[in-house]
């Protein structure tokens, strides 16, 4: 009875959608502000029915309610309760759910913001929202149905793919929908904009906190994603620039570009095509992840299914969303008015250029991504586009972005002094190229570039901190004036601070990679292997049982030159159910670098064994949280807590040409 009551609330969720899409776009249309106001009350109903479907198919998983499909072919009664709960997200048509819980739910959080945004930009952008969600529901409905009955049921079901039986993957999926889908709230208002005809700061200010909350959980998506790689495939790698990774890193570079050009038109009433472009491209870059990882076109650690038909429904939804936004953009966009002025040399043009430069390197890496699907699906051709292209064509576009940084978050609104924000930022940079010949000098091995961007990632933390102490310092006379000054501050520019430093240190950790250290070899009791500061001792390998995987132990010891450091366990497992090998590493974290060892296949009376030295690797993640940190606390500043102002009447204002 539960998993009927989920199906029949999920198909009721999608014809009250169907209301939120035309109840309020109607009464946009006539000016009715009864019929607009509808659209709040269809959003939170509408949450509230998809919320009670997925919580029926939760309960269907931790039951272990076999007579459902999906149950079946993803859960296993011996299976943590932990993994019974995630493995309602670690399949398509579960996962399916939850991304249109989510899509939901920030519907539900549009309509219960009656303060912070104008109820006709409420109304237009529930409306266009709504559009989405019967589109997925509907792919949800009639694609990936989670509910389908099995009959007769089997006694036991088949497990949940053992690399996802992890906490790693818990945490992973639901922080990146936030992200993907926390875009569809953008998407809607610039839509709502084009077809209503308002877009000013106003606008701007009502869309940044979405886009920042967005940002934020997908930067934390993407980084636990990365983690979980790297600790969990048993290959010591963060990053691999594999098409599904690139389909979430896509939309993050377009919405930190839309972050900040949405601070330009707030401030100057400017960049109004461009920033509506961007908040259209950001969320159909969400898409083309959506249709990558779910579409069948390829195969990887990442995806979720393999049917085409799905594929060609989500094709069939990413045409019309993405061509449907860009034909009402070609048609609106020639009619808005010009935004404010500005010097090119400004805290303005800087961002300017940071979005060109942002936008080049998303272009760089959609190229990548793409070209080889369409050569394949074309030609039949296989080619393989990973590091080397990506070195030669995202790193020179990013480094130039990234040493203008500091100087261009020193400049002036409006009309700004180059060589002062230079003079401003020079003992940072001196303290850089300081670090950067220190590490030549004193290290040995490893790429000439690796110096080089140790310093550039100093430069940026220095940077942010310069750009802070100017705003404290600047005319305070005094500790408690500076204090005054410090507590005065907006939440933003702590927050933009914190981000930028955060960038530093993430470069700084992906720097240090270089001098990553790797050796393998065949290993029996007693043996040992060394790699880079550390040395492994085998002692022994024995069997273990879990609760339903046999896995087979390694146990170490490590050493550090001749410290011994400590234990170490490495293992094998075999999930009965499915007969599916994994690897589990032991990782000793040393400070903020680690030893990483992994295990491969019995051989000759041993085992073989992998060794990494990583210096400084945990910089690569404590940067990624910086980032999220700074975007958290700027979503906090006050001016995103205010009720929206209200525009001039027709009568008060000066006739304006249509925007």
């Amino acid at each position: 009875m539960i998993v009927e009551i989920g199906h029949y609330a999920l198909a009721l969720a999608l014809g009250v959608s169907v209301i939120q899409v035309l109840v309020p776009f109607w009464g946009v249309v006539r000016q009715d502000r009864a019929l607009a106001s509808v659209g709040s009350s269809a959003a939170l109903i509408s949450f509230a029915l998809v919320a009670l479907s997925f919580a029926a198919l939760v309960a269907s998983y931790v039951r272990s309610d076999f007579s459902v499909s999906n149950v079946v072919a993803n859960s296993h009664s011996a299976q943590p309760l932990i993994y019974k709960f995630t493995s309602v997200w670690g399949n398509h048509e579960g996962s399916m759910l939850l991304w249109v819980l989510i899509l939901t739910l920030f519907g539900a959080l549009v309509a219960l913001s009656r303060n912070t945004l104008p109820p006709r930009l409420r109304a237009g952008a529930l409306s266009a929202q709504g559009l989405v969600a019967v589109a997925f529901l509907a792919f949800t409905l009639f694609t990936s149905n989670p509910f389908q009955r099995l009959s007769p049921a089997p006694a036991e079901g088949q497990d949940l793919n053992p690399i996802l039986q992890d906490l790693g993957l818990a945490i992973h999926p639901p922080l990146l929908y936030v992200g993907y889908v926390g875009f569809s709230i953008t998407y809607a208002f610039a839509v709502a904009a084009l077809i209503d005809g308002r877009i000013d700061a106003m606008w701007a200010r009502a869309v940044r906190p979405w886009t920042l909350l967005a940002w934020t959980f997908l930067t934390l998506g993407i980084a636990m994603g990365s983690y979980w790689a790297y600790y969990e495939l048993g290959w010591g790698g963060w990053w691999f620039w594999d098409p599904v990774e690139n389909a979430s890193f896509m939309p993050w570079i377009a919405g930190t570009a839309l972050i900040h050009s949405t601070v330009v038109m707030e401030k100057r009433d400017a960049l109004k095509v461009w920033t509506i472009l961007l908040a259209i491209l950001t969320f159909s870059l969400s898409l083309l992840g959506t249709f990558i990882v779910r579409s069948g076109v390829l195969t990887s650690v990442h995806s979720f299914a393999s049917d085409p038909a799905r594929g060609v429904f989500i094709l069939l939804i990413l045409v019309f969303f993405v061509g449907g936004s860009l034909a009402l953009f070609a048609w609106r966009a020639p009619l808005l008015r010009q935004g404010g002025l500005f010097a090119p040399v400004s805290r303005e043009g800087a961002l300017v250029v940071n979005n060109i430069f942002l936008a080049t390197a998303c272009a760089t890496v959609f190229v990548g991504t793409l070209y080889p699907l369409v050569l394949e699906m074309v030609t039949g051709d296989k080619i393989s586009v990973g590091a080397p292209f990506y070195n030669a064509t995202f790193v020179p576009v990013m480094v130039p972005l990234l040493l203008i940084l500091p100087i261009g978050q020193s400049l002036a609104w409006k009309r700004g002094d180059l060589l002062g924000a230079a003079q401003r930022n020079a003992a940072a940079f001196g303290v850089s190229v300081l670090v950067a010949l220190a590490l030549i000098a004193f290290t040995h091995g490893g790429p000439v570039l690796a110096p080089l961007g140790i310093g550039l990632g100093v430069f940026l933390v220095l940077g942010a901190a310069v750009d802070l102490g100017e705003r404290i310092v600047a005319r305070a006379s005094g500790w408690r004036a500076m204090l005054s000054r410090a507590k005065g501050l907006p939440r933003s520019a702590w927050g933009t601070a914190l981000a930028h430093a955060g960038v530093g240190i993430s470069i700084i950790g992906i720097a240090a990679a270089a001098w990553s250290s790797e050796a393998i070899a065949v290993l029996k009791p007693g043996e040992r292997l060394t790699s880079g500061r550390y040395t492994v001792v085998l002692e022994g390998v024995s069997p273990r049982t879990g609760p339903n995987f046999r896995a087979e132990v390694a146990r170490f010891q490590l050493f550090s030159g001749e410290k011994e450091l400590a234990p170490l366990e490495a293992s094998k497992r075999i999930y009965t159910a499915r007969s599916m090998p994994t690897t589990e590493a032991g990782i000793r974290t040393d400070w903020l670098s680690q030893a990483y060892v992994s295990l491969g296949e019995a051989q000759d009376g041993g085992v073989a064994v992998r060794l990494y030295d990583k210096p400084l690797i945990l910089l690569i993640w404590i940067g990624s949280i910086v980032m999220a940190l700074g975007g958290g606390l700027s979503l906090t500043d006050r001016r995103f807590r205010l009720a929206a102002p209200k525009r001039a009447t027709p009568a008060a204002a000066a006739p304006q040409p249509a925007e």
